[in-house]
């Protein structure tokens, strides 16, 4: 008899922040493999210090954290885990090409010694493909449009090929056009099976992306579920407020 598998993340009452001090607490939360899941919320809520966290950049600092089955704070394979920042300088000032970029995600996988092969080479080959940029592969980052260069970030994180990826804004600061085509890319790796933690604050350029949506409101969670519920429950606390304030 076949069973279901593991969550790839599973908090319980989970705590995390900065210098001691929670951003963000009484999280549970759980994440099945191949689910996209958007997390929502203003500003200052909490939902990048929970997001940094499973990706040990802000402290964990109680509850219990399971990510791909093992305790974090026993999790020592990192390259399971792909990150997608917000804000990143693809070449740090220095010319290089696509495939120079994107091939510095397989640098945590392999002794600095030992030389890129034709595995490597396939993979990165793969990733380009994968977020439709194989034929800028020789170009400078410097001269990729903004949504480009977002999408030179997802290739980096998908060639090691991560279990799981996180993304934090992945369609901001760019134009329409571009998000679309961030959407659709998102859209083929959801459909490919590829696990999601997307924050955003921008849920319409991902429709028909997400499959659930978390919110996070003053460092809690206070919705989590199908985007028809969101909007339902969007739809209420609007009311709600309408009432607070008649």
């Amino acid at each position: 008899m076949s069973t279901a598998a593991p969550p790839v993340l599973e908090l319980s009452d989970a705590a995390f922040g900065y210098d001691g001090r929670p951003v963000i607490s009484h999280v549970d939360l759980t994440v099945a493999r191949g689910e996209v899941v958007a997390v929502l919320g203003p500003n200052g809520s909490g939902k990048t210090t929970l997001v940094t966290g499973l990706l040990g950049l802000s402290q964990h600092l109680s509850g219990d954290v399971q990510v791909l089955g093992t305790p974090l704070a026993r999790l020592t394979d990192r390259t399971r885990l792909g990150y997608v920042p917000q804000r990143h300088t693809l070449s740090g000032g220095v010319r290089a090409t696509v495939t120079e970029v994107v091939s510095t995600g397989l640098l945590a996988g392999r002794p600095w010694w030992r030389p890129a092969g034709r595995a490597d080479r396939k993979a990165v080959q793969e990733a380009l493909e994968a977020v439709g940029l194989a034929d800028r592969a020789r170009f400078d980052v410097e001269t990729l449009s903004g949504g480009q260069r977002r999408r030179v970030l997802i290739a980096r994180a998908l060639v090691a090929r991560p279990e799981v990826i996180v993304m934090d804004e992945p369609t901001a600061g760019v134009d329409r056009a571009s998000q679309r085509v961030l959407a659709g890319v998102l859209q083929r790796l959801g459909r490919g099976g590829t696990t999601m933690l997307v924050v955003t604050h921008e849920l319409a350029a991902l429709r028909g992306v997400v499959d659930r949506i978390v919110e996070i409101d003053t460092g809690r969670v206070t919705f989590d579920g199908p985007p028809q519920g969101y909007a339902e429950h969007r739809a209420r606390y609007a009311r709600s407020a309408g009432r607070g304030a008649a």
